[in-house]
C-alpha cells in the first residue's frame, strides 16, 4: 500500500483550505484503534480569546469529549491518526469534498468531489452564548436557511439568528405573566416566512413544555405552503399556517396574539383582534404609521412642536410616537397593562418598538380619563381619527 503520499496530500489540502478560508469542517471515521467505544472525530474552527483553534469532538458511544488544538498540533495529530486509527478522513470545503479511505481490500483511495458552493461559517466561539433557541438539531432553521444541516449558523444569517433569540427572550418573560396551565392558543399575524413563528412554537413546546397550538396567518400562498411543509418535516404537529389577512382572521379563543411589523393600520387590526378575543397577551411591533402622519399633514394644526414637524423626518418620528401612544391608551381602556419598549437595536432593523398589552384582571381602567387623553392628543396634533379608535367603536364615546 502506498499510503503515506495520499495522507500527505490530504493534510496539504486541509492546510490550503485553512489558508484560503475555504475550510468548513473535517471528519475522521471507520475507527480501528484501541480506545474503547470511540467512533468518530469531528473537527471545526473556533475562536479562543480571539485566537483561532480547531475543536475536536471525540464521539464515543455514550459521550462526547471536546479538545482544542492549534493548527500545528492538528497537522501532527492527522499524521498519527489518519490511516492508522482512522481509515476514513473527509475534508469539507466551500466547493468540494476530499475523502481519504482505506478499502477492505487494503486499497488506498483519495477521491475529490465538486459540490455546490457553500458559505464558510464564522469560527464558533469557545463559550457560545447560552441562547433559548440553540442552532443544533433544529431542522426548521436549516430549511429556513439560517443554519447548515449540522446546525452551524451561516455568516449571512447571524443577525437573523440573534434577532430570533432576542425576540424569544422578550416573549419568555411576558409568557410568565399569563396562564399557561391549560392549552395556549397563539396567533402570529402576518407571519411571513415564519422565522419567529417556528422559534416561538419550539420554545413553548420543547423548552417550557406548554400545550401550545400556534397559527401563523399570512396572505402569500407560497409562504403558507412553504411553512406548512417545514412544520410537517419538523414534526411540529400543533403548528400550522393559514392563508388570509389579519382583518379576516377569526381570533376567537386566541390567548396570545402577536403581530410583528404589520404595516400601518394592519397593526391596529391585529390589536383589535386580540382585544375582541380577550387575549391574555397582545404583542405588536408596529410599522409605517402612515394613517396618522396623513392626518397631521392634512390638518396642519398649530402647536408647540411645529418647529420640529416642519421637517419630514421629524414629522415621521412624531407620527410614530403619537400613533403608538394612542394604541397603548386604547389597550389600557380595554383593561390591559401596557408597556412600550425596544424590540431590537437599530443596527439590525429600524422597526424597533414593541407594544405589549397584558390583560389586567385586578384593576378596572378609568375609561373616561383615558378617552379624555385620546381626545386631547388628537386635538393637539390635528388628528381626525385613529384607525384603532375607529374600529374599536370609541369615536362614538367622545
Amino acid at each position: 500500500m502506498n499510503i503515506l503520499p495520499k495522507v500527505e496530500d490530504f493534510i496539504t489540502a486541509f492546510e490550503q483550505s485553512v489558508s484560503n478560508n475555504s475550510f468548513i469542517k473535517l471528519s475522521l471515521g471507520n475507527y480501528h484503534g484501541s480506545e474503547e467505544n470511540l467512533k468518530n472525530i469531528y473537527v471545526k474552527r473556533i475562536l479562543i480569546k480571539k485566537e483561532e483553534k480547531f475543536s475536536f469532538t471525540y464521539r464515543y458511544k455514550t459521550r462526547d469529549i471536546v479538545k482544542n488544538y492549534s493548527l500545528e498540533e492538528v497537522k501532527a495529530l492527522f499524521e498519527s491518526l489518519i490511516a492508522t486509527d482512522f481509515h476514513v478522513a473527509t475534508l469539507f470545503t466551500n466547493s468540494e469534498e476530499l475523502q481519504f479511505e482505506i478499502l477492505k481490500n487494503n486499497k488506498v483511495t483519495l477521491k475529490k468531489k465538486t459540490t455546490e458552493n457553500k458559505e464558510v461559517p464564522l469560527p464558533a466561539h469557545d463559550h457560545t452564548k447560552n441562547r433559548l433557541i440553540s442552532s443544533e438539531n433544529k431542522p426548521y432553521l436549516h430549511e429556513l436557511n439560517i443554519t447548515d444541516k449540522d446546525g452551524t449558523v451561516y455568516k449571512k444569517s447571524q443577525d437573523k439568528f440573534r434577532q430570533i433569540n432576542h425576540y424569544i427572550e422578550i416573549l419568555s418573560a411576558l409568557v410568565k405573566e399569563i396562564p399557561t396551565d391549560t392549552r395556549l392558543n397563539v396567533a402570529d399575524m402576518g407571519s411571513g416566512k415564519g422565522y419567529l413563528t417556528f422559534a416561538l412554537y419550539d420554545y413553548l413546546q420543547n423548552v417550557l413544555h406548554v400545550d401550545a397550538h400556534v397559527t401563523g396567518v399570512e396572505f402569500r400562498t407560497d409562504l403558507v405552503s412553504l411553512c406548512n411543509d417545514i412544520a410537517k418535516n419538523s414534526n411540529f404537529i400543533n403548528l400550522h399556517f393559514e392563508e388570509g389577512s389579519i382583518e379576516s382572521f377569526n381570533s376567537e379563543g386566541i390567548n396570545m396574539l402577536i403581530a410583528l411589523h404589520a404595516c400601518d393600520t394592519a397593526t391596529d387590526d391585529a390589536v383589535f383582534k386580540g382585544i375582541s378575543a380577550g387575549s391574555d397577551l397582545i404583542v405588536v411591533a408596529p410599522c409605517c404609521h402612515k394613517q396618522i402622519r396623513r392626518e397631521i399633514e392634512k390638518n396642519k394644526t398649530v402647536n408647540d412642536v411645529q418647529f420640529l414637524t416642519r421637517y419630514g423626518i421629524f414629522l415621521e418620528r412624531q407620527a410614530e410616537m403619537v400613533t403608538d401612544g394612542i394604541r397603548a391608551l386604547i389597550l389600557e381602556y380595554f383593561g390591559y397593562k401596557t408597556k412600550v419598549f425596544e424590540f431590537i437595536s437599530d443596527a439590525h432593523t429600524p422597526k424597533n418598538v414593541l407594544i405589549v398589552g397584558t390583560k389586567d384582571t385586578r384593576n378596572a381602567p378609568d375609561q373616561p380619563a383615558i378617552l379624555q387623553k385620546i381626545r386631547d392628543a388628537k386635538q393637539y396634533f390635528g388628528i381626525g381619527y385613529h384607525h384603532l379608535e375607529k374600529i374599536a367603536g370609541l369615536q362614538s364615546h367622545q
